[in-house]
């Protein structure tokens, strides 16, 4: 057994290790890609729990959630039973998790631009890819495709809270464009549109029109693939199925 081990088995304190084995040390002196997820995460943690180091507490969550991505995308409820993560803690861990998120998302909306499905499927997967809820998010364009805004208007189940569209169409009055993009998220992985999605579509459709307002595409995101009703043809058909002359009865 080295001594540096020895030190270790003494007092599971981060303290007590040689200063060159500290996660926060390594860091300053090699930079954070030198550390594992683990040591990342006890530097966030800042200490363990009595009879765990916050190292080995790091390890425990890897294990647990399998890797720092599923801990993103994990709800705050599956935090409850763990050890050691009391209120402040475990508030201080998610925030640095969601900080991480945020810092991948583009710097300036003035220079995005979503002028094809895959600029768009691109965009939309970054902010709902690995995430535990779904998330109905709307892009607004001008007609040069540049964004305006991107409003999350609906938070749950999409086949239970219906995404608002009255407040789909106000935003898209308010910051005067003239084009949006819908896109949704599937937790279960399924890409294929439910009916209740080509319903959504349809009716945001109908909705939009009248105002001179064009729905572009609607996106839906899984963690491993992106459907595009636009791809596939079923944008235009739904167009189609809304916008068609009503036959007067004679």
């Amino acid at each position: 057994m080295t001594e540096s081990r020895k030190r270790q088995v003494k007092g599971s304190g981060i303290a007590l290790w040689p200063e060159d084995e500290r996660p926060r040390e390594r860091l300053l002196a090699r930079g954070a890609h030198a550390l594992t997820d683990a040591e990342l995460l006890a530097i966030v943690l800042r200490v363990g729990v009595q009879g765990k180091s916050a190292v080995e507490l790091g390890h425990d969550l890897v294990k647990r959630f399998g890797s720092l991505q599923a801990m993103l995308s994990a709800p705050v409820s599956a935090w409850d039973d763990i050890k050691g993560l009391k209120t402040a803690k475990l508030a201080q861990l998610l925030a640095a998790l969601e900080v991480g998120r945020r810092a991948a998302l583009p710097a300036s909306r003035e220079n995005i631009k979503l002028k094809s499905t895959r600029q768009a499927a691109d965009y939309f997967a970054t902010r709902l890819r690995g995430l535990a809820d779904e998330h109905f998010r709307v892009a607004y364009l001008n007609r040069q495709g540049r964004l305006l805004d991107d409003a999350l208007v609906a938070h749950g189940t999409v086949d239970r809270v219906h995404p608002p569209l009255r407040a789909i169409v106000a935003r898209a009055l308010q910051t005067n464009a003239s084009a949006l993009i819908a896109a949704h998220n599937h937790p279960s992985g399924a890409c294929a549109p439910s009916e209740s999605d080509k319903t959504l579509t349809r009716d945001l459709i109908a909705a939009c029109h009248p105002l001179g307002v064009q729905v572009l595409d609607h996106v839906i995101v899984t963690d491993q693939e992106i459907f595009s009703f636009a791809d596939v043809g079923l944008l235009d058909e739904l167009a189609m199925e809304t916008l068609a002359p009503v036959a007067r009865k004679a």
